[in-house]
């Protein structure tokens, strides 16, 4: 495979964590609708917000694997299909947020969070339901490449979880800025 090898490492991370990000914008988003906290549309917006990022890496990674092995940045496969889709629903949802000034803007982002994440599985399972070129990873890899894959998930999922960290802090405090403007 030579170099484009190792991007193999940060692409395959970045799906993931695309993924997981997406999976707690539909853990909070459920929450957020139960339990009307607003802790959880905070979660949910900080999670979207790293989710589309990771996506993007996702997308970026992909075309330069593409490139070096179909010799192509982009071909409408099922699999990058889905992802691109998937990225363009979730850079929606953070566009709905932005674009709603309403009391409702929690509870309709929750909404959408939650039909958002059915865009994960079909991104997923892409490369079972339909014809693809897209490699899956039930191919073998040689145990010093399954470490560095290891260890390349667990690194970019510890940056994920430090960026949700950081990410929601920036929000609890606009949230208390806000609140001290309102009570002056």
């Amino acid at each position: 495979m030579g170099i484009i090898q190792k991007i193999f490492y940060y692409h395959v991370s970045s799906a993931w964590n695309a993924f997981l990000a997406f999976l707690i914008v539909a853990i909070s988003s459920i929450i957020y609708l139960k339990t009307k906290e607003n802790k959880w549309d905070i979660y949910a917006l900080s999670s979207a917000e790293i989710g589309v990022i990771f996506s993007a890496i996702t997308l970026i990674t992909g075309s330069m694997w593409a490139k070096g092995s179909w010799n192509t940045w982009w071909t409408w496969d099922p699999r990058l299909t889905t992802a691109l889709v998937m990225w363009l629903i979730y850079a929606s949802y953070l566009t709905l947020r932005k674009s709603l000034k309403t009391e409702k803007k929690a509870r309709l982002s929750a909404v959408f969070g939650i039909i958002a994440f059915t865009s994960v599985p079909i991104t997923y399972l892409s490369i079972r339901i339909w014809p693809t070129i897209h490699p899956n990873l039930e191919f073998s890899l040689m145990l010093p490449a399954k470490m560095t894959l290891i260890l390349s998930i667990t690194a970019f999922t510890l940056l994920y979880i430090y960026l949700f960290h950081l990410r929601t802090k920036i929000e609890k405090t606009k949230e208390k800025i806000k609140k001290l403007k309102t009570t002056k």
